[in-house]
């Protein structure tokens, strides 16, 4: 890449300092600032976020009650608490506030950065939990293949796919199996057969593993590797009663579908099941500041509570619970609950999936949970369809994400009825323009 190719951008002469999260691409954009749902580059040109950067602002870009809160709390003058001595106001409010959301029987929270901390988190806490319960030999961790988890060495061990490898050997102690979607797809299943299919091989892999050593098994409600398909909702009911049969602790990997999402508080309110502890992550601080959360079951948290009540879990984060983090956090829940979101979730997602059905056509599949959109399209030629949609979008001034399969749409929870119908119309005509 040279600085000519974005003068445009008025990118700086010098960049090879600055690391990417991904390889440098004529689309790749220095932004400016942002208002509403959209963002603007160097050069002022608009893009609506129909991805809510990547699952997170869903409060759009100038949230002026989260930005009120940390403000006054940078004003405050503490920014930073030392974590090995207490923590703040605002931590403890919004654990308080996290459980008030969260499915029956949640107790207790542990804040951190970003999801794969959450998920390594929860890692080591169903492995500490076992020990101390008499188990210690349960350190094994259960996940699917084509699934995600994080970027973190443990994280990406529960990751399931191929892509992975090229970081080395994973971490010890994982053991993947096949998703009720993978089994539907390949051996032609029905949702019901395939979910049945699907829990009992993850019996069986426990029972061939050794109950005794099998720690956790950890789940997506959805998966946006699986183009967002929903399994059969008799699967989640089938794996708490495996996990309960073998004393196996049940994770939700909710750092997506968490906080709204899926339509609902937390996704595992749509498939009626009650998890020993859930990851959240993404939009907890509607992109404010970097945030996430551990969301734990009394039934594991008992043990670790002292003789009035405290649970303490000692994962060290250095910004675990950071006061400017946690006023956004705080901020954002108060937002969501007291500014009654969710039913203009619900009523977003029916005129999502007909805005999409309507500019789709039979050009494409759209499976969608809530502002969650996965939508594929057939790509016989492979010549990475979803590449191609999304620049076709980006062209059009409306960002998505590029999957194997086609593309993810996930629009902020603020997004106008107009708005939403101006992405539809724009995917509509990408994927008519690349097909």
């Amino acid at each position: 890449m040279t600085a000519e190719t974005h003068a445009q951008f008025r990118w700086p002469a010098e960049t090879r300092s600055f690391c990417a999260e991904l390889p440098f691409t004529p689309r790749t954009t220095i932004f400016e600032y942002g208002k509403g749902i959209q963002l603007f580059d160097a050069r002022g040109r608009g893009y609506i976020d129909a991805l809510s950067g990547v699952f997170v602002t869903c409060f759009g870009y100038d949230c002026e009650p989260i930005i009120a809160a940390m403000t006054e709390q940078l004003r405050r003058g503490l920014t930073f608490q030392p974590p090995l001595h207490g923590t703040n106001q605002n931590a403890l409010r919004l654990a308080h506030a996290l459980t008030g959301i969260a499915p029956e029987g949640i107790t207790a929270v542990k804040l951190l950065s970003g999801g794969s901390e959450a998920i390594e988190a929860a890692i080591r806490l169903s492995r500490v939990y076992h020990a101390i319960t008499g188990n210690p030999g349960k350190q094994k961790v259960i996940s699917h293949y084509t699934s995600y988890h994080g970027a973190t060495y443990g994280s990406l061990g529960l990751t399931g796919v191929s892509g992975v490898k090229v970081f080395g050997a994973p971490m010890p102690g994982v053991v993947h199996t096949l998703s009720p979607e993978a089994m539907q797809r390949e051996w032609g299943l029905t949702a019901e057969e395939a979910a049945d299919r699907a829990a009992a091989l993850i019996e069986q892999t426990i029972e061939l593993e050794g109950p005794e050593q099998v720690a956790a098994l950890f789940v997506e409600t959805v998966s946006q590797l699986r183009e967002l398909q929903s399994p059969h909702p008799s699967y989640f009911t089938k794996l708490r009663e495996i996990c309960d049969r073998h004393g196996v602790l049940l994770v939700f990997d909710e750092i997506v579908t968490g906080f709204g999402r899926s339509g609902q508080n937390f996704g595992v309110d749509t498939v009626g099941v009650i998890p020993d502890m859930i990851c959240a992550g993404k939009g907890l601080s509607g992109g404010y500041a970097p945030l996430s959360a551990l969301l734990i079951n009394e039934r594991v948290a008992g043990p670790f509570r002292d003789g009035d009540g405290h649970m303490a879990f000692g994962t060290t984060h250095t910004f675990s619970g950071n006061p400017i983090a946690t006023a956004a956090g705080l901020a954002a829940v108060t937002h969501f609950t007291e500014g009654d979101f969710l039913p203009r979730i619900q009523e977003l997602s029916v005129q999502f999936r007909q805005g999409l059905a309507d500019a789709i056509g039979d050009r494409a599949t759209v499976n969608l949970v809530g502002l969650l959109c996965g939508v594929s399209v057939p790509d016989p030629d492979n010549r990475g369809i979803g590449d191609l949609v999304e620049a076709a979008c980006w062209e059009r001034g409306v960002i998505v994400r590029g999957m194997p399969y086609g593309i993810m749409v996930a629009p902020p929870f603020v997004t106008t009825p107009a708005q939403l119908d101006e992405i539809c119309s724009v995917v509509g005509e990408a994927i008519a323009q690349v097909s």
